[in-house]
């Protein structure tokens, strides 16, 4: 144990974690159905387990290999609460733990056998962003590296990526550097890849499936952050194979919530629901899940001090508020921020655009011979059969400074119009809003034809383009003397130019001529989230077009995004800026 005994007098730590299960069954502490059951069943073992002959005991006094004694629950947070934050505004002050934090520990660590050893053996803890995951999970690892009585610990964050495992091991490492009390009382060397304890044999390391083999070990503590993100079990069947190999060893997942609900995370949370449901017994798991409730508004304040427990400490209302008015405002936003900051599951794919806000974005009065002469960006998006041929054309607003003016084509071969299940394609091909060019394909002619025609009447800045299908198109053209830019659909050109669409919609900055095509495909896009919070377009059904979308994504990346591409030069070579 870290430090003297008059902490421990001052902080009885069973009776917080006690009063907060209680607080939160009475409804003094918002709490959603998971957390509710979770405290229920502490109440419940502390009552079911309190006979001589129980198997489990709670926060007993032990013998450690000195001959002194302690209480496991009462030992660990002390020992948590002299380390010091190692990042934000309470840099260098020693860690204070809130309720929520002292009840998941006391209740992990203070059940153990007779024998002494933990009845826990899996602990799984679901909690928003900014609650204070990483820097709670740094303490628990240094505790299991030095303080756990455990000879040749071997204590690992693990991860699939180098980067995401140093999260948890920079934090203890930062903390083992301003702790020279710690360092001095359990013998602690911190280097650059490695804390360890010479006495011991102990050590602690980041470790990840990029490039390295986390076959055959011999796990103490094994610590997963943010299981939602590993595509694979690969990492967590690992570990769980690592820790059996020990008496009282401890596999530790801290987590968000995520959208892969095939995923390993998503198994492991549903395993821990129905345990909270009791619809059957397991002993060894511990978990608690924070978040909403079905049927609860997002969208209230009261919904985010629900789901977040360090709400007003970590987890700040002028921050978050915001965040949260700007997803209400942005569909492309909300999964993003219910899987963040309200621990909700989601779907990776969710609606984009806010039609409301496009349709204020019309004026039936844009007319493209207005822009004669004016710089224009186009984007081209090809088809060949089924889908439609768009091309895009951007224009800064004659009118109002920062926003611009856009103005569709889009092209079908007569078969496919004729055929398909969409009767708008004939309606919108005798408007002319669509070109039905003759035969089974689209014909590029036609589509050549308008480039020049544009390439005479315009300033074109750039003409980008996805090469699926262009290279003879763009081949051509270039001859002709346009700028063809070639951008790859990918999701490092995509965000940033899908992103700044939507808040230029938003703001009322991205007029069109009331284009019921470009307005369909608008309503058909969703927007694929990934784990870094980029976004991609996408269709949930082929039949919902998207192609115009992308040709003025394609568009707008040449016109506010330059320098990222790949551009053909008057040698008709690939040359990357």
């Amino acid at each position: 144990m870290v430090g003297d005994r008059r902490l421990m007098a001052q902080r009885h730590y069973t009776a917080i974690a006690r009063q907060y299960a209680q607080d939160v069954l009475a409804g003094a502490v918002p709490a959603g159905h998971w957390v509710q059951a979770a405290c229920r069943r502490q109440l419940d073992d502390l009552e079911r387990f309190s006979g001589r002959h129980s198997p489990y005991r709670f926060n007993p006094k032990l013998t450690d290999r000195q001959g002194r004694s302690f209480q496991p629950a009462d030992n660990l947070c002390a020992f948590v609460e002299r380390l010091p934050h190692v990042k934000g505004p309470l840099t260098g002050q020693p860690i204070v733990l809130e309720p929520w934090q002292v009840f998941v520990l006391t209740t992990v660590f203070g059940w153990v056998k007779p024998d002494g050893k933990r009845r826990f053996r899996r602990a799984y803890i679901e909690v928003p962003r900014g609650s204070g995951k990483s820097a709670l999970s740094s303490a628990v690892a240094l505790y299991m590296l030095a303080a756990d009585g455990e000879g040749g610990a071997e204590v690992y964050s693990l991860a699939t990526t180098r980067d995401q495992a140093r999260i948890v091991f920079g934090d203890a490492q930062a903390m083992a550097r301003q702790s020279p009390g710690f360092r001095t009382r359990f013998g602690v060397g911190v280097g650059a890849h490695n804390i360890h304890v010479l006495a011991s044999g102990s050590k602690f390391e980041a470790l990840s499936a990029e490039g390295s083999t986390l076959d055959g070990l011999n796990i103490h503590f094994g610590c997963i952050d943010e299981l939602h993100a590993h595509k694979t079990r690969t990492v967590y069947d690992v570990v769980e194979t690592g820790t059996g190999k020990r008496d009282n060893s401890l596999l530790w997942v801290i987590t968000t919530a995520g959208s892969n609900r095939s995923g390993i995370c998503y198994e492991v949370r549903t395993f821990v629901t129905r345990l909270l449901d009791r619809v059957f017994d397991d002993d060894s798991q511990f978990g608690i899940v924070y978040g909403l409730d079905e049927g609860d508004d997002w969208a209230l304040e009261e919904s985010l001090i629900k789901a977040n427990p360090n709400w007003g400490i970590s987890v700040r209302p002028e921050v978050l508020l915001p965040l949260q008015a700007k997803a209400l405002q942005m569909p492309s936003a909300v999964n993003n921020f219910k899987t963040k900051h309200l621990n909700e599951w989601v779907n990776a794919d969710t609606a984009w655009m806010d039609l409301r806000a496009w349709d204020r974005c019309a004026d039936p009065t844009l007319d493209l011979d207005d822009y004669a002469g004016e710089p224009c960006w186009i984007g081209l998006d090809l088809a060949s059969k089924t889908d439609i041929a768009a091309v895009l054309l951007v224009f800064a607003h004659r009118e109002t400074p920062g926003a611009f003016a856009v103005f569709g084509r889009y092209y079908l071969p007569e078969e496919t119009v004729q055929q398909a299940g969409n009767s708008q394609y004939a309606g919108w091909g005798r408007s002319g809003r669509l070109t039905v060019t003759p035969g089974n394909v689209i014909d590029f002619s036609w589509i050549e034809a308008d480039l020049i025609d544009f390439a005479s009447r315009f300033a074109i800045q750039a003409v980008a383009f996805d090469p699926f299908q262009a290279t003879q198109l763009s081949t051509r053209m270039i001859a002709e003397g346009l700028p063809m830019v070639e951008v790859r659909p990918t999701v490092l050109n995509f965000s940033e130019p899908m992103k700044t669409i939507e808040a230029l919609v938003l703001q009322g900055r991205l007029v069109h001529d009331g284009d019921p095509v470009l307005t369909w495909m608008a309503s058909n896009v969703v927007a694929h989230l990934d784990a870094k919070d980029n976004i991609y377009p996408r269709k949930e059904r082929p039949e919902n077009k998207i192609d115009g979308i992308v040709a003025l994504i394609l568009a707008l990346s040449r016109a506010i995004v330059p320098g990222t591409a790949v551009v053909l030069d008057e040698r008709y070579e690939l040359v990357m800026l």
